[in-house]
């Protein structure tokens, strides 16, 4: 019987050390959403970007991705992100959807512009940068290693170089 009290007792313990864990992993990790006023912004493509995504300012969370649909006349992915309530944009604020290192996932970043007018709530941000995929730059990279090296027309130099008479050709330059 003693036995059994000291493996539940070792479980409990276990369980609880899991769950302040999970409550530290969940706090520090910021995924709660941010509270904010929300902007668009459309894109060709977003390249897995997701609601819950970051929006980030120079590396720093402001905004967290809230939706995304298809415009249906445009066939443009529209996202909607909330940003972080005190920061005023400037309306030429630029959006691109950037990888978080070579394995990670997909954030929004922000680039402010210089403009003395501030986005409203509920504005659509004009300048925007479609993601680029891994899978497209590796496809061009092996294109162009495939293709075959370029042979140069031929040189209408006399051989010998430039200047045959075995100058460097700088001495009537003086």
């Amino acid at each position: 019987m003693g036995q059994r009290l000291i493996e539940t007792a070792m479980g409990a313990v276990v369980l609880a050390v899991a769950a302040l864990f999970l409550v530290f992993a969940w706090n520090t990790a910021d995924l709660r959403p941010v509270e904010g006023y929300t902007l668009k912004a459309g894109f060709a493509s977003v390249g897995g970007l997701a609601p819950g995504s970051d929006v980030r300012i120079g590396g720093v969370k402001v905004g967290s991705v809230t939706g995304q649909r298809i415009d249906p006349e445009s066939y443009r992915a529209e996202i909607d992100f909330t940003v972080r309530s005190g920061l005023a944009l400037p309306a030429d604020t630029e959006a691109s959807v950037t990888s978080d290192g070579l394995l990670g996932g997909k954030y929004l970043r922000l680039v402010p512009g210089a403009s003395k007018r501030r986005l409203a709530p509920g504005d659509t941000l004009a300048k925007t940068r479609d993601a680029l995929a891994l899978e497209e730059l590796l496809a061009r990279a092996i294109f162009l290693l495939a293709e075959p090296p370029r042979t140069d027309p031929p040189s209408t130099d006399p051989p010998g170089g430039a200047d045959a008479r075995g100058g460097t050709g700088k001495e009537g330059a003086q």
